[in-house]
């Protein structure tokens, strides 16, 4: 851990970044999380690291630095930057119909009403571009988010979003039977845009999404324990996903199943397992604009154009699953960017930083202009649907939740010289 010095020097007041551990201790003592990792770099240098209670509370083991998380959907950054690698090189372009690769989704039908009746569609006004995928415009849906009879047919054409046996054709396939909720570009519809995304990627390449991953992305930033399948060896490092019991009003381990070997469904919207120290390599790279310890993944203007909001402003009048984000928020090439800090539950700090987060509470920041990552990691279920936003970002129904206000509060509480 670094002294008290080495905090100085990098613009923390060594107490009160000490007292954030207390305070997320208190979650664990309280019972309402069953541990978390917490990391905060620096211009590179990390400041705090913290690993607090167990990653699998019936054997006692304890949380630590190398725990390994299931991150959901911080994969989608991660997928959207395998996509950028491939526009650098014109191999794919933003305005490309994603047809030339999946041409599962050539005739797409749109639903005349979201949530009416799934015969009742018309012709897509126009195809679904690369770009709608990476903004998520492209009007494909996820079940949880969707009402009326959409849900249930996502349910059953697709099943689980983030562990399944179908091939990567066979998904596709599934999902080009499906209508989509709103015309392409029309607005900004959180769904499986992502998956579908790495699945282009892939053929687009000519091999498996998850080794592009590790040939173009994990190999080169030393990301050795991201990828999609959890070898046994490694199995011990996993963190426990629990939810609250409202009976018992205690933890309850979810049970997840694991695959016996590399899958062939690869979702690049939720999909991956990671640590903190591997994201933070990741993020990392994106703070220092596409390069990290000489290794270039995407030139500067790539970087920034990522990091430049996409949204119009009719759709940014539109709730996030439930909630006022993008009065607060913009939205560019996978990732959102932080404009207003006032009551924003998914950012902190200035102006420009850039987030996604991932449905089981693991979060992350690249703060340009403070020159500072933060990385939060818990493994926590609460329910999830069209309206529930405020409850996965606020922790209102899910007291475990609360940790990250304060977590993020606490660190830029510590910095003594915080630009805003």
């Amino acid at each position: 851990m670094p002294d008290d010095a080495f905090r100085r020097d990098h613009g923390f007041d060594p107490a009160k970044l000490a007292a954030v551990r207390p305070t997320l201790q208190g979650f664990v003592d309280r019972g309402e999380l069953s541990g978390l990792v917490t990391l905060a770099s620096r211009g590179g240098e990390v400041v705090h690291a913290e690993a607090i209670g167990w990653s699998d509370l019936e054997s006692r083991t304890p949380m630590r630095q190398d725990t390994l998380f299931r991150i959901a959907s911080m994969s989608k950054p991660i997928t959207s930057v395998a996509a950028l690698m491939l526009m650098e090189e014109g191999r794919i372009g933003l305005d490309d119909p994603i047809s030339r690769w999946i041409p599962e989704l050539a005739d797409v039908r749109v639903l005349r009403d979201p949530t009416g009746p799934l015969d009742d569609t018309v012709a897509a006004g126009r195809a679904i571009t690369v770009e709608d995928l990476l903004t998520h415009r492209a009007g494909i849906a996820y079940a949880p988010f969707s009402e009326g009879p959409l849900k249930p047919a996502y349910e059953a054409a697709l099943g689980d979003p983030g562990m399944n046996r179908k091939t990567a054709d066979e998904w596709l396939a599934a999902l080009g039977t499906l209508p989509l909720a709103y015309q392409p570009g029309e607005r900004f519809h959180y769904g499986h845009s992502t998956d579908v995304l790495g699945f282009l990627i892939g053929r687009a390449e000519g091999k498996p999404f998850r080794q592009v991953l590790a040939e173009r992305i994990f190999g080169p930033l030393g990301m050795a324990d991201t990828d999609f399948w959890l070898p046994p060896a490694k199995r011990a490092r996993l963190a426990s996903l629990y939810a609250h019991d409202e009976a018992s009003d205690k933890l309850r381990k979810v049970e997840v199943e694991m695959y016996d070997a590399p899958p062939a469904y690869t979702p690049g919207g939720g999909g991956l397992i990671s640590s903190a120290g591997d994201y933070h390599r990741f993020a990392r790279m994106l703070l220092q604009e596409g390069v990290l310890d000489g290794v270039r993944l995407l030139r500067p203007e790539t970087v920034r154009l990522m990091r430049t909001n996409r949204l119009t402003d009719a759709q940014r009048r539109v709730p996030f699953v439930g909630m006022d984000l993008w009065s607060k928020s913009g939205f560019g090439l996978g990732v959102s960017i932080a404009e207003d800090l006032v009551g924003n539950p998914y950012a902190c700090g200035a102006p420009g930083s850039i987030t996604w987060p991932g449905v089981f509470g693991t979060w992350w920041q690249a703060d340009p202009v403070n020159d500072l990552i933060l990385i939060f990691l818990i493994q926590h279920q609460v329910p999830v649907s069209a309206n529930s936003g405020s409850t996965i970002a606020t922790g209102r129904g899910a007291a475990g939740r609360q940790a990250l206000p304060l977590f993020q509060a606490g660190l830029y509480g510590a910095l003594r010289d915080a630009a805003s």
